[in-house]
């Protein structure tokens, strides 16, 4: 079974010490490994090491804390956390460890990362996979506004309450912000342990997200809110998967500007899922992930 870490550690950067953790020893002929970006801003990658299985296929699974989360040092300097930060670092990752040739997997933020990443064009980048991600944040910002507009009249109430106040702290805007999450963050009855190790990190150390994204999924206050890169979609000429949940807070609309964007893209929608699908339809996920990965180093 994959996902014990055959190796892990730490890689210096900017002056802090960024953790890395690899499943699998090396790559069968002819493939190539997986590099995954975790989400957040400000997670860590403990939700998405239900990937690690990938690794029983032939290629080692890679998984790191972006710097300011995790395992990763947590610098108290909220200037830092930009987005060329955070494309320099996988370049800093792919050099230390001797990634030559790989696959990038980004799941949201991870995906707005994966996009920038692949926008400088680096080489060795065999192919993207976009998971629940977005292109253009206003477009997310009205999305995921329409989403919170079904919800029960009484929790949009609180939720415009405490924003109107600036009391979005306040346990009962957080109780409303999570009925939001069970209806499009993740289905499921029970929450996997992974995903409520990823969202305590988040709370406690909540700076990066605060400072980029801003105080919950729909209310974008941070650096990112004017972010986009839809006009620059056809620039990326790698092969590139696109996936998300039917009721994804990445709806279907905002999934479809990327197919739209990225020349020859491939589109897969999960129909059981929200925002984690690899989580929510994880035998179908990987499936779906490992064709393509295979076409992808077949061709």
């Amino acid at each position: 079974m994959g996902s014990t870490l055959s190796k892990e550690g730490f890689i210096p950067y900017r002056g802090h010490k960024v953790w890395y953790g690899i499943v699998g020893e090396r790559e069968k002929q002819g493939k190539h490994p997986l590099l995954c970006l975790h989400g957040g801003p400000g997670a860590s990658h403990d939700y998405l090491t239900p990937l690690s299985v990938i690794a029983d296929t032939g290629r080692r699974v890679i998984f790191y804390d972006q710097l300011g989360s995790g395992k990763s040092d947590h610098p108290d300097n909220p200037d830092m956390w930009t987005v060329e930060l955070y494309v320099e670092e996988v370049d800093v990752i792919r050099d230390t460890l001797g990634l030559d040739g790989v696959h990038v997997l980004g799941q949201s933020w991870g995906g707005q990362l994966a996009l920038e990443y692949a926008l400088t064009e680096p080489s060795g980048l065999v192919s993207l996979i976009l998971a629940d991600s977005l292109a253009d944040m206003s477009q997310w910002v009205s999305e995921v506004n329409r989403l919170r507009a079904q919800l029960p009249q009484e929790i949009q109430e609180t939720l415009s309450k405490h924003e109107a106040e600036g009391t979005t702290d306040d346990p009962a805007y957080e109780e409303a912000t999570m009925e939001f999450y069970r209806r499009h963050v993740c289905r499921l009855a029970e929450w996997p342990e992974v995903v409520n190790r990823a969202f305590e990190n988040l709370m406690k150390y909540p700076q990066v997200y605060n400072t980029m994204w801003g105080p919950n999924e729909f209310n974008v206050t941070g650096t990112l809110r004017d972010w986009s890169v839809v006009d620059r979609l056809g620039e990326i000429g790698v092969p590139t998967l696109i996936l998300s949940g039917r009721y994804d807070e990445s709806t279907p609309a905002i999934n479809e500007t990327i197919h739209e964007g990225i020349t020859g893209s491939e589109w897969v929608i999960f129909e059981n899922s929200a925002h984690f699908p690899h989580l929510e339809e994880p035998e179908k996920y990987l499936v779906v992930l490992n064709d393509f990965l295979n076409r992808v180093e077949s061709q």
